[in-house]
């Protein structure tokens, strides 16, 4: 049994409470179980407790064993003096402060159907592991939930946002420009991608917005793809000769273009088109984050980002391979997928630090705005039950998943607390 179990029971009161008694006989009625303390000393603070007649005002230590008290060397610390009650899952010996007073003990009165439900819990081999139990938790109850982990994953996006405009001096361009570029490598590149936009800042680019091909060159040499390439077309070679220029006058350092990933990649999701789409994107936008701050609509960023490429890569998936003519256009799949991972988390993380609550409403209700994520995460859960509409949904099932079932976190679901309640009805 993990201690920290004892500590979900204690702080939650998951016992059966009626006619509780010390180890010694006295009666105990707990009047408040204190604040669960996440720093250095007792677990619970400013707990109030009744021991026989005697209000006592005071922490409660929680072990697994009672003589966990002496392990941890409580007696010599005077944190714990003044400790009033010690919770224990077993009472193998009697324990004393340092100041000599004799600890009353509760024997935590445990059901064997929780820790039945716990076990099973615990032990489950399944990836969800209360997936055999969820019919049981209410509607109202998984709603809530699910709105509270989209906040959730939007706060952690939103932290990671706001070390990244640390860096960048609170240049929230900047900033965004980096977030995107990282999207558009699209889980596999994510790194390199984001490795390329910080090697290259956005003003760089912006001297040279209005020439596609110097934007292009720009991002292929600083990417070090355009070094790997042996082509000898036309359009290789100009880059090249452009990028020498742009190299030498930016004092540019490329990244390693081996960093790349291409192994069971989709031609269409090749880091090459992929960055042309990118090169078109900041040739035809200015003032990106500003645009998108200003007009954060579904409708207004889809038709923003409906970019093509240059016509070298209709006809190219790398350089100096030639493949059939073809648009390629980035689709709707991947414009929600730069709207979910980009886009909503920095107006949110904007939003926040401006205080604009109204702005905060419509970075989230962007996500509802977009078709549900398809993956095997969200596959798993619409198997249990759980029919997604939007991305405001995947996004709460992807958070749950990873950040707690994944982990084994059920104390801290409220789904695993809720189950873990309804063990305890007759």
């Amino acid at each position: 049994m993990k201690e920290e179990l004892l500590h979900h029971i204690w702080k939650y009161r998951l016992f059966a409470s009626h006619q509780l008694t010390d180890t010694e006989g006295s009666t105990i009625d707990i009047i408040d179980v204190g604040h669960h303390n996440l720093d250095a000393g007792p677990d619970f603070i400013n707990a109030k407790i009744k021991i026989g007649d005697t209000l006592w005002a005071g922490n409660v230590e929680i072990h697994k064993k009672a003589s966990d008290w002496n392990t941890h060397k409580h007696p010599t610390n005077p944190a714990y003096n003044s400790v009033i009650l010690h919770v224990v899952a077993e009472c193998n010996t009697d324990i004393f402060t340092q100041e000599g007073r004799k600890i009353p003990q509760l024997k935590l009165p445990l059901t064997p159907a929780l820790l039945e439900q716990w076990q099973q819990l615990e032990h489950s081999p399944h990836k969800i592991a209360c997936h055999l139990h969820l019919h049981r938790i209410s509607d109202m109850i998984k709603t809530s939930w699910l709105e509270a982990l989209v906040i959730e994953r939007l706060e952690t996006k939103a932290s990671r946002i706001d070390s990244l405009l640390e860096q960048n001096k609170n240049n929230w361009e900047e900033t965004f420009y980096q977030t995107l570029a990282r999207n558009f490598g699209f889980g596999l590149n994510s790194d390199p991608f984001e490795w390329l936009a910080k090697s290259l800042p956005i003003n760089y680019i912006a001297k040279h917005k209005n020439q596609l091909l110097q934007i292009e060159a720009l991002l292929f040499g600083q990417s070090g793809l355009l070094q790997l390439s042996q082509a000898t077309d036309d359009y290789t070679v100009q880059l090249k000769n452009e990028y020498a220029f742009l190299q030498q006058k930016f004092s540019l350092t490329p990244i390693d273009g081996s960093l790349f990933k291409m192994m069971r990649l989709r031609p269409a999701n090749f880091p090459h088109i992929r960055l042309a789409q990118l090169a078109q994107l900041i040739h035809t936008s200015s003032k990106l984050f500003s645009h998108i701050v200003e007009n954060p609509t579904y409708s207004s960023l889809k038709k923003m980002f409906a970019v093509s490429t240059s016509p070298y890569w209709e006809t190219h998936y790398t350089f100096g391979e030639v493949s059939p003519r073809k648009t390629k256009k980035l689709g709707e799949k991947a414009i929600n997928s730069i709207i979910i991972n980009t886009i909503v988390p920095i107006l949110f993380a904007y939003a926040k630090r401006k205080n604009n609550d109204e702005l905060q409403e419509k970075s989230v209700h962007l996500l509802e705005s977009c078709a549900a994520e398809d993956n095997s995460i969200v596959r798993n859960w619409q198997e249990m039950g759980f029919t997604a509409t939007s991305a405001y949904q995947t996004q709460a099932l992807i958070q749950l998943q990873k950040q707690y079932c994944q982990t084994k976190k059920c104390l801290y679901c409220r789904f695993g607390h809720k189950l873990l309640q309804l063990s305890l009805q007759p």
